[in-house]
């Protein structure tokens, strides 16, 4: 190392802490190299084997392309995506046949099929009972027709849409299990009561844990004025408590499928907004994504949902001068209409854009160009129709 006369410094002119701290920083970085090279061999071995593949069926059959895009239509916004598949003929306008489909669940978001199921309008109830009745309970005990159907999908967090829901369990339940419940009320408030003692078991918040009497007394008077067999409730508390529910992970299911062969992908210097006054707020460095005639963006490379989505109907390309950043270019409405676009809030909430137009900032002018020249093919190719581009929901509603 140059000496203090030379311009520079040596490790003898820091502090004993200091020389600590520098030693920590090189074993860090060490540390961070290795890190990054076993996730380039493991890229590598990915890339081999999705080289490997063979997908000349997927590029040579555009059905098979358009149950892909409805498929990630639908864990965006599943009301749209079954809109799509019907469009285009992928599904059948009936119930069984889109039940079908949600209880295959091939690439499906597990939270979307529960937010979808869990709409009120008389089409999706159809749904739900014809999801429900898919399911095979004969002579399975109550815990083990639960934890079937809570692994079908994940309930959605509306009081209301899981009431319908555990409706149409109960009813299947007591059609295929004839003479275990007075009523379908009875089979409704046990289910219920299985359910918060699951949480009140094997939630770490809940200091208060119940035991198998209180259990049993909590459930007093539910069969129809009776009491259920002080058995079956053990029995019921026993399993809980011996294997608590298997909650549905969306992992492989979400939208990371839509991010294995992006057209284009990269670091852009996105200018957000004001909505209110109209004035223009910082750059934000993100990184984006430009795949199946979207541009998704992200805090960071390592997260698995977008921070914002921007469907590419209706939408224009222009070079632009900035008198903050270089190799600007516009995203614009070519309607004189809000671009279809939706974002995060920094509460997690999903909120529709309320941008006409979208400047973002290349690192060089051969990296603008190119994003220029994919995004214009991309629209120019594919049109994206009816794209409301929602993702699904994180925040959980508490009732009090």
């Amino acid at each position: 190392m140059q000496n203090q006369e030379g311009g520079g410094f040596s490790v003898s002119d820091l502090t004993l802490e200091e020389q600590e701290l520098l030693e920590d920083i090189r074993r860090r970085k060490l540390q961070l190299l290795e890190e990054i090279q076993q996730l380039k061999d493991e890229i590598l071995e990915v890339t081999g084997e999705i080289d490997g593949m063979d997908v000349s069926s997927e590029k040579n059959n555009p059905k098979t392309k358009q149950m892909s895009i409805g498929r990630k239509k639908f864990n965006m916004d599943p009301k749209k995506g079954i809109e799509y598949l019907l469009d285009h003929g992928l599904l059948q306008s009936t119930p069984d046949d889109v039940a079908q489909f949600l209880y295959k669940g091939e690439g499906l978001n597990k939270t979307a099929i529960g937010d979808y199921l869990g709409e009120r309008n008389d089409f999706n109830i159809e749904v739900l009972n014809s999801f429900v009745n898919l399911h095979e309970f004969s002579d399975m005990i109550l815990v083990q027709a639960l934890r079937q159907f809570l692994w079908s999908f994940r309930l959605p967090g509306e009081a209301q849409k899981i009431d319908r829901m555990m409706e149409a369990f109960a009813k299947r339940y007591c059609d295929l299990n004839i003479g275990v419940f007075n009523t379908t009320d009875t089979c409704y408030v046990l289910s219920f009561a299985i359910i918060m003692l699951n949480t009140s078991l094997h939630n770490p918040s809940v200091k208060d844990k119940p035991s198998v009497e209180r259990f049993i007394a909590m459930n007093r008077g539910i069969n129809d004025g009776g009491d259920l067999p002080p058995e079956l409730l053990t029995s019921l508390y026993d399993s809980i408590k011996k294997e608590p529910f298997k909650i549905p992970e969306d992992d492989g299911n979400d939208l990371m499928h839509t991010f294995f062969n992006p057209d284009k992908e990269g670091w852009l210097w996105k200018r957000g907004a004001s909505k209110l006054s109209g004035r223009y707020k910082n750059w934000k460095r993100r990184w984006f994504i430009l795949n199946d005639n979207c541009l998704y963006y992200f805090e960071f490379t390592t997260d698995k949902e977008p921070k914002g989505i921007i469907p590419l109907e209706n939408i224009g390309i222009r070079d632009v001068e900035d008198n903050k950043k270089q190799h600007c270019f516009e995203l614009y409405s070519t309607t004189n209409e809000i671009i279809k676009a939706c974002k995060t809030d920094t509460d997690g909430k999903v909120i529709e854009g309320h941008h006409m137009v979208y400047r973002m900032s290349a690192a060089t002018y051969d990296d603008k160009q190119d994003w220029v020249k994919c995004i214009k093919a991309s629209i120019s190719e594919h049109p994206f129709y009816h794209m409301l581009a929602t993702r699904r929901k994180k925040a959980t509603h508490h009732s009090t």
